[in-house]
């Protein structure tokens, strides 16, 4: 069992279309019986680790997910046929190159490869000793590491189909946020004006359309293994604290970017709550298996999160050491607080 630090937290979202299904509509599950608004771990992650908040914590210690590792070959070495074969040859160090990709001309990797900075700083060097002389095979050997050292990496993982000892285990599970009450997807019907067209012969719409949208508070449940977090940045602990408090911060500040334009949809964490210890993790998103149905959703949302911790606790005696919460509603509390509380937590 290693040292856990727990996040909770609820955040009230007006009108959006965080995160669509193949339908275009915001993805849904059911749960406790009625149906509930839902957003990906998938979407969450990538919005987290590519906000310029997380990024500009983290610095230079992040990853590139891409099918085109060997891009920087082609962008200096050009595109000439010795170019695209040593690009090819650096594209299949990491996985096998997609072969319908290939046949028209383009050098892409079958499965996305998430590769370390570690790994980018090696092929960088690689391509500048390829301007001056040819490539060995030990060059081409040198480019794969361990994927370690790479926030990014370190926190979410990386599989490797066919290079399974370079792969990382994610030191960070990321639950679906789910709403505390359940929902209905609307449909927005919505026209454009041509500004050019002076009505005399039509006075129709430019363009018409709809889309779907919904509302709701999601509660978001995070678990992070401080221990193997550690191991996955190479023992590094205040680079270790540095991923855990980029991290939280996202968590409270970033929302997923779908349809932002359309619906104006960011938002915070409203409450947050930070558990530590070395408890079996667990989520509290038995709070709302009944759905809340209160003017005052947030405060209902609160007490019911709070209520259903304490008689957890008291069923199995304290699921975590401490913790720290901050409460936008009262004002109690603040995001530094909670930082530092978990901060404290990296041993």
């Amino acid at each position: 069992m290693g040292n856990f630090i727990q996040l909770h937290f609820l955040t009230a979202y007006p009108p959006a279309n965080l995160n669509r299904d193949d339908l275009g509509r915001p993805k849904t599950a059911v749960f406790g019986g009625t149906q509930r608004l839902r957003v990906s771990s998938q979407s969450l992650k990538r919005a987290w680790r590519t906000s310029s908040v997380f990024g500009s914590k983290v610095g230079d210690h992040l990853g590139k997910r891409t099918h085109m590792v060997s891009k920087a070959v082609l962008d200096q070495l050009g595109n000439e046929a010795h170019a695209k074969a040593i690009a090819q040859t650096v594209a299949e160090v990491f996985a096998k190159v997609d072969d319908k990709k290939l046949a028209k001309g383009v050098i892409s990797t079958g499965q996305i490869i998430h590769v370390s900075k570690a790994e980018q700083d090696r092929i960088d060097a690689f391509v500048t000793k390829a301007k001056t002389s040819a490539p060995a095979d030990a060059d081409y050997a040198n480019l794969m590491g361990d994927g370690k050292g790479s926030v990014d990496i370190a926190l979410f993982g990386r599989m490797l189909a066919e290079h399974s000892s370079s792969s990382v285990e994610a030191a960070c599970q990321v639950a679906h946020a789910l709403s505390v009450h359940k929902v209905a997807v609307e449909d927005d019907f919505f026209s454009a004006v041509d500004d050019l067209n002076t009505g005399e012969e039509d006075r129709g719409a430019g363009h018409i359309g709809t889309t779907e949208f919904s509302a709701g508070v999601l509660y978001h449940y995070v678990c992070i293994d401080t221990d193997l977090l550690k191991k996955n940045l190479n023992g590094d602990k205040q680079l270790t604290q540095l991923a855990v408090a980029a991290l939280i911060e996202a968590c409270a500040t970033v929302a997923p970017t779908g349809k932002q334009n359309s619906f104006g949809s960011r938002a915070r964490a409203s409450y947050f709550l930070a558990e530590k210890g070395g408890q079996q993790p667990r989520s509290l998103c038995a709070a709302f298996l009944r759905p809340i149905d209160s003017q005052d959703q947030m405060f209902a949302s609160i007490d019911a999160l709070t209520k259903t911790r304490s008689a957890m606790d008291k069923v199995y005696e304290p699921c975590s050491d401490a913790n720290k919460s901050f409460n936008c509603l009262t004002g109690d509390g603040t995001l530094a607080d909670v930082i530092a509380f978990c901060e404290e937590a990296v041993s």
